[in-house]
């Protein structure tokens, strides 16, 4: 599980699993093909894609898979986030970023992996994302990559008023991903983005764990 908290805000979490695509783009101009097949069309979100390498954040046994449209299996059975992708993705978007991990490993490949493509100004905590890190609240938007039923409490008190945050809100493995924002101190649907299948988001104040308390 990932949350990415960020400083300012100028795109959108565009990783959710998306059918396979014909073709299977190996390279990052035909992952941005896919996704402008898809609908997206924010051209500083396509540009982000182009200008992140895919195969250096998955595990080298998958770097055929990299620029396919899909998420990628990684150790913790968690998918590329865990590794920095989605971090590297929106760290091209916003001015400052902190991205929690839940387990140490995959957060310090990802530290590696973003150093190595020069977003070493990115912090990667090591934690429970849904207590998020209110030493660097506010925050302007919160991308979280894990599902729920309802979004945990602490990082909608750490979103700055106005701010925005999408969420996976489902049980885990079959959710509806859901743009909100933050007014007089609640959170406000927007839209209903898309259909998607998620991790559970393990930790105080999300799902319990396989193994039955919830983790701290």
């Amino acid at each position: 599980m990932q949350v990415v908290l960020v400083g300012r805000d100028k795109g959108k979490d565009t990783t959710v699993p998306a059918p396979y695509s014909p073709g299977r783009p190996r390279s990052p101009e035909g992952l941005i093909r896919v996704l402008e097949a898809e609908g997206i069309r924010d051209r500083r979100v396509l540009a982000a894609f182009g200008e992140v390498p895919r195969a250096r954040f998955v595990p080298p046994a998958a770097a055929g898979q990299a620029y396919l449209d899909t998420p990628i299996r990684i150790p913790q059975g968690q998918v590329t986030t865990g590794l920095g992708f989605q971090t590297a993705i929106l760290a091209r978007l916003a001015s400052k970023m902190v991205s929690v991990e839940r387990f140490p490993a995959p957060a310090a490949h990802a530290r590696a992996n973003l150093a190595a493509i020069g977003l070493g100004r990115v912090r990667v905590a090591v934690g429970d994302g849904t207590v998020g890190v209110p030493e660097h609240a506010p925050y302007q938007a919160i991308v979280v990559s894990a599902a729920s039923p309802c979004v945990p409490a602490p990082p909608v008190e750490q979103l700055a008023p106005g701010g925005r945050l999408v969420h996976p809100v489902g049980p885990g493995g079959r959710e509806q991903v859901t743009a909100f924002h933050k007014e007089a101190g609640q959170l406000v649907v927007d839209t209903w983005l898309t259909p998607a299948y998620f991790a559970p988001l393990v930790g105080t104040h999300g799902i319990r764990s396989r193994e039955g308390p919830n983790e701290r």
